[in-house]
């Protein structure tokens, strides 16, 4: 029994990571219809600026005072949060606004192309290793980082839902050209919408290194698996889905690498997305939108 509940709150834990990725998937999606392949590389590299920071720069341990491990921690969350959020804008402007007319197979593929830059860099910066700190929170703490997550989800729900810049978000997902057309800058809205998954993105990734201690340049492709199949699994573009979703993975995934073997769970999750993309393409609480014109 004890077996079951550690490995359901690892699951739980690593759903809750999954979910941060998977808002950006959905986020993205929602407004312009785009999967954004390079966004699992952004958490990727929301992890090691993390590690940079928290073992380079401020050089933290288990043994650093309660209070200036906080303080530093919100920092480091802080920074990351903002240097992943500049790294999603700069591929939006750079890689997908101008193929944004272009038909929907060119964005694809500049999104796959961008995951690859990104991972490249990943490599030149810290090479092929993986790269671990060690523990600096105790493992009774492993709650705070259900804490934080919720917290972080919960402003993500409010800003969208009511708020100026989440109506203008919610109206560009419907139409952006009758958005434009009633005031909306749509280029801005599109652009808070990459700033607001990147932010996200780093934030799981700070969240990912003080859990598992490691990280390496190819963690945006389990992650970002997990995390796109999550969104499809609660409905694409759906954001509620997609924490649903990624609850549910996270237990298939624990579950499969406790008690299956860490070499098939990949392979399950894809099983997992072909079922649902076969049986219900529209995910658990999604609905079939209109195709835009």
């Amino acid at each position: 029994m004890d077996q079951i509940v550690q490995t359901f709150i690892i699951g739980l834990s690593n759903g809750l990571i999954f979910a941060l990725v998977a808002l950006g998937y959905s986020l993205v999606y929602g407004i312009i219809e785009l999967i954004n392949f390079a966004h699992g590389d952004v958490f990727m590299l929301g992890s090691m600026i993390a590690l940079l920071l928290i073992s380079g720069i401020f050089g933290l341990s288990i043994a650093t005072s309660p209070l200036t491990l906080i303080l530093v921690l919100i920092l480091v969350i802080l920074v990351t949060m903002i240097l992943t959020a500049t790294i999603n804008v700069t591929i939006e402007r750079i890689a997908y606004r101008p193929l944004r007319n272009a038909p929907k197979l060119a964005p694809l593929i500049s999104a796959i192309g961008m995951s690859f830059v990104l991972q490249n860099v990943a490599l030149l910066i810290a090479g092929p290793a993986n790269k671990s700190i060690d523990s600096i929170l105790p493992p009774t703490n492993l709650l705070s980082y259900i804490g934080v997550n919720s917290v972080e989800l919960s402003l993500r729900q409010v800003f969208v839902a009511k708020t100026k810049q989440g109506r203008a978000m919610r109206a560009t997902a419907q139409d952006p050209d009758t958005a434009g057309l009633m005031g909306v800058d749509v280029n801005r809205t599109i652009a808070l919408t990459f700033m607001i998954g990147g932010a996200l993105a780093g934030a799981a990734g700070v969240v990912q290194i003080l859990y598992n201690n490691v990280t390496v340049w190819n963690l945006g492709f389990r992650f970002g698996l997990n995390a796109f199949t999550s969104a499809v699994l609660g409905g694409i573009g759906n954001l509620p889905g997609a924490v649903l979703g990624a609850l549910v993975l996270g237990q298939i995934n624990a579950f499969s690498d406790r008690y299956i073997a860490a070499n098939w769970t990949n392979a399950i999750v894809f099983m997992v997305l072909i079922a649902v993309l076969v049986f219900k393409p529209t995910g658990l609480l999604g609905q079939q939108l209109a195709d835009r014109a």
